[in-house]
């Protein structure tokens, strides 16, 4: 496709979607036809990935700022946070049931669950990455590196040797919670905890480490940064390192040729390598999904009305997209699946 038809038709879907966007009707008693308008096709490798027969669909909203969706397969239930609420939620997909699972959830932001089905949380009250055990209990991971307090945990993903990288970037510790008097006490990074509870930093030359996941071969690691930058990394995994880190993509997508650039937050990859990122702060056109290969070719987007914050794959076949938006849930049967369990 060359450049100038591509620009056409870009700027065709960009303006058909945000009409659609605008006058759609998310109760869902308006249904839309198929397929969705919303889910935009820009090259041809993304008509793969998507089913025909699939809607958009909003499954639940009333949340102040949703993060952090992660599915529990054991369980057959979707988590995810409601951060200024400081409540961990739950979706049950039988009967599409919504339930708040955790009160006083110490204000966490992102959710994995390991090797084990346990899961693990990223806390900003308390400046610590914990692991919910299957007895009920509380088990801290990490609240310190070289004696001082990490900042507020963000996000993060288990490997395939059983440890957990999360990122570090600080936002949690803009809030003044009780006992965080809104400080960064660490440079910004990136720390992996080793299952024998070692924790070392990974690397620290992101301005605002967000979202983390791996390749499907966990041989790369994908990393947000959303500070100025505004771009997601990958490096090689290098055992309990990493190295030869780049710019995968500078998230301006759909608008490489203005000069708006847009963030992203929370990433995810298929089994066929592709990075689903998602995607805000710039409004109709632009806020939802941006899906790319693993050259970084933006292949297509899915439009949302809202900034979306992060996503997971989830579903007994890990074919079913969960989109934490802003103040809502949405999610989209996929032709794909999760690289990883959640």
């Amino acid at each position: 496709m060359n450049t100038s038809r591509r620009t056409f038709l870009t700027s065709f879907a960009v303006s058909a979607a945000t009409t659609t966007l605008l006058s759609r009707d998310w109760s869902g008693q308006t249904p839309e036809r198929y397929p969705d308008p919303d889910v935009i096709v820009l090259e041809p490798e993304f008509e793969k990935l998507i089913q025909g027969n699939s809607p958009i669909r909003r499954l639940h909203t009333g949340m102040l700022w949703a993060e952090g969706p992660a599915w529990n397969g054991s369980g057959n239930y979707l988590v995810w946070s409601d951060i200024p609420n400081n409540a961990q939620m739950r979706y049950l997909p039988e009967d599409g049931h919504v339930s708040v699972l955790r009160n006083n959830a110490n204000n966490s932001n992102g959710n994995t669950f390991d090797l084990q089905g346990r899961q693990i949380s990223f806390e900003h009250a308390t400046r610590r990455v914990v692991r919910y055990e299957l007895d009920g209990k509380i088990t801290v991971l990490a609240d310190k590196f070289e004696g001082k307090p990490l900042n507020a945990p963000n996000d993060g993903a288990v490997h395939a040797d059983g440890s957990v990288w999360f990122t570090d970037p600080g936002y949690g510790s803009m809030m003044d919670y009780e006992g965080n008097k809104g400080e960064l006490l660490l440079k910004e990074a990136v720390y992996r905890i080793d299952p024998s509870g070692e924790i070392t930093k990974i690397t620290e030359d992101l301005e605002k480490p967000n979202g983390l996941c791996f390749s499907p071969d966990y041989k790369k690691v994908y990393i947000v940064d959303s500070g100025s930058p505004k771009n997601i990394r990958v490096y090689d995994v290098d055992g309990k390192k990493v190295k030869n880190g780049k710019v995968f993509t500078t998230n301006k997508g759909v608008l490489a040729d203005k000069k708006a650039k847009g963030n992203s937050d929370g990433v995810r990859c298929d089994v066929e390598g592709n990075l689903w990122a998602s995607a805000g702060w710039i409004g109709d056109g632009y806020d939802g999904v941006h899906v790319f290969n693993p050259a970084g070719k933006m292949l297509g987007y899915i439009k949302l009305p809202e900034t979306a914050s992060n996503l997971c794959f989830g579903g007994p076949k890990r074919n079913r997209l969960f989109i934490t938006a802003s103040q809502s849930l949405y999610s989209l049967y996929v032709n794909t699946r999760g690289a990883h369990h959640c």
